[in-house]
């Protein structure tokens, strides 16, 4: 990885006129702002399928994707849907995604569509190829549908052990929603992929995002309990979170379901080799959620009501990312290594040879000991201002003491820190710094307050809602952007020869002063 810059933008907080960000026009225009800004990568949140409380570290399957990424015009285009169908499923400008009101008519215009779908070789291609996950996934949300959109653990009991008669039958009965299921997967792809294939070719790397635990309502978890560590009726044992600390007394109860690693490591963690090999099909680079877990994991009693009283237990370590190097080679994976890391936790990255995470906001401990000031960092590594699960930079601020934000004015060798400015000022610290990539959150560059928080980890309701507004990312902070990449030596090699934004007027203004003078002359 050479020495670059990125963005951090969900593909959900996109523009849109149907209430949530898509691979739409807008997508691509996004693509295109960020080559001109001089960007290499563009960071995303994963791309699944999203259930209760709308997180994308809680999807219904660690392969497929989210139906609401789907473009609606492309489906005009191929003559699916009609203009006048997608007018009306069009939202009011607003500054927050409705999920709900998402829910309830995005699944009826997508079944339009897929009423008028003809089936072709590029489709039955595509359920060949997937099918050692596109029909257990297919099957699990029609029978979840069937069932008021209960979870496969309160299925009746042939259905939750995946008894064979009993599938079959399902199979047939539930053929035509299995089959709505395949089209919107099939969809997805299609348009993830033209979108991907965009980007490289403007020389916009993708980093994707992988939340190390699957969800337990997921086609994972009923396909495959082997994995995971159930009981003989298919019930969890122990449930994934984190130890009570500072920000969270009682702890964070996840719920994840937590993998058999035993057999896992029988397997020679095929499973995993799987699913990273699927990553970067459809990513460039990948990020994998806390990457503590596979050295130790946090295993609390299901049934519990809080973390407090779980247990560390042993992970994989290194044997697991061997058994992936032997069959992937070395793939370009980030570490999400934040939170408190024991010895044996920096010795795994350090193994690994994996980038760590250094995040701004966690820097400015007045003791001016915090391994996240950026004098501190080695070359590999990815710094970034803030991420999903932190306030905006400008947020953050507001809300610091003021001994912290002393100590962050005398580091940075300031007076103050305008709050129209300050983010910028942030931005410059981790620009500047020794990290070979540098990813700032876009509601840091559009220098948003609190408002523009992505997520309040712990919290219920509220989060993963917010949208970029059209025209916000426009060519004065592009250009602005494009210039401090470019004075600290990020910009991409591969368009480092294209025009300063903005001046691409002033040169064919030039061009044709100079060919007037040269007319007159004549």
């Amino acid at each position: 990885m050479k020495r670059a810059s990125g963005v951090l933008m969900p593909v959900f907080s996109l523009p849109s006129k149907y209430g949530i960000g898509c691979f739409s026009k807008e997508a691509y225009k996004f693509v295109d702002q960020l080559k001109k800004a001089g960007q290499s990568y563009w960071q995303i949140l994963p791309l699944g399928p999203t259930g209760y409380g709308d997180s994308p570290y809680q999807s219904f399957s660690t392969y497929a994707g989210n139906p609401y990424f789907i473009d609606l015009k492309t489906l005009v285009k191929e003559g699916l849907l009609t203009k006048k169908e997608c007018k009306e499923v069009r939202c009011k400008e607003q500054k927050k995604i409705d999920y709900e009101k998402i829910y309830q008519n995005r699944f009826k215009i997508l079944k339009k569509a897929y009423r008028r779908f003809q089936k072709n070789d590029k489709y039955e291609k595509f359920l060949e190829e997937n099918a050692f996950w596109l029909e257990d996934y297919c099957m699990y949300m029609a029978i979840k549908d069937a069932h008021e959109g209960k979870s496969w653990s309160e299925w009746e009991e042939l259905l939750k052990k995946r008894e064979k008669t009993a599938l079959e039958k399902v199979k047939e009965e539930l053929e035509d929603e299995i089959g709505f299921y395949q089209f919107q997967q099939y969809e997805f792809d299609r348009q993830w992929k033209k979108l991907h294939t965009y980007a490289k070719e403007q020389g916009i790397q993708i980093i994707g995002d992988i939340p190390i635990y699957v969800a337990f309502d997921s086609a994972d978890a009923w396909a495959a309990p082997e994995l995971f560590q159930f009981d003989e009726e298919n019930n969890p044992i122990r449930v994934a979170g984190c130890p009570p600390d500072a920000f969270a007394k009682t702890g964070q109860l996840w719920g994840n379901p937590l993998y058999n690693w035993e057999y896992h490591q029988k397997t020679g963690y095929a499973w995993w080799i799987q699913r990273i090999r699927y990553c970067f099909q459809r990513y460039d680079v990948v990020r994998i959620d806390h990457f503590r877990g596979f050295d130790e994991y946090y295993a609390i009693p299901y049934g519990e009501s809080t973390a407090e009283n779980g247990t560390w237990m042993p992970g994989p370590g290194m044997k697991l990312f061997q058994a992936i190097e032997k069959e992937l080679g070395r793939p370009e994976i980030i570490a999400e290594d934040l939170g408190f890391l024991t010895e044996s936790v920096l010795q795994m990255l350090k193994e690994s040879g994996f980038p760590g995470m250094k995040v701004l906001q966690f820097a400015f401990d007045p003791s001016g000991e915090s391994v996240y000031l950026p004098h501190r960092y080695s070359e590999n590594c990815v710094v970034y201002t803030g991420t999903h699960d932190n306030d905006t930079t400008r947020g953050w601020y507001r809300t610091l003491d003021k001994e912290s934000r002393d100590f962050a004015k005398e580091y940075m060798g300031v007076s103050r820190l305008d709050d129209d400015t300050l983010t910028w000022d942030f931005m410059r610290l981790a620009m500047g710094s020794a990290a070979q990539l540098c990813v700032t959150p876009i509601q840091d560059i559009l220098g948003i307050d609190g408002s523009g928080r992505i997520n309040m980890p712990s919290t219920l309701g509220g989060n993963w809602t917010w949208q970029m507004e059209k025209g916000a990312f426009d060519k004065k902070i592009v250009h602005k952007l494009y210039r401090m990449t470019q004075l600290y030596g990020r910009l991409n090699e591969q368009i480092k020869k294209q025009p300063e934004p903005g001046m691409e007027n002033l040169k064919c203004k030039e061009k044709r002063v100079g060919k007037n003078k040269k007319l007159r002359k004549e």
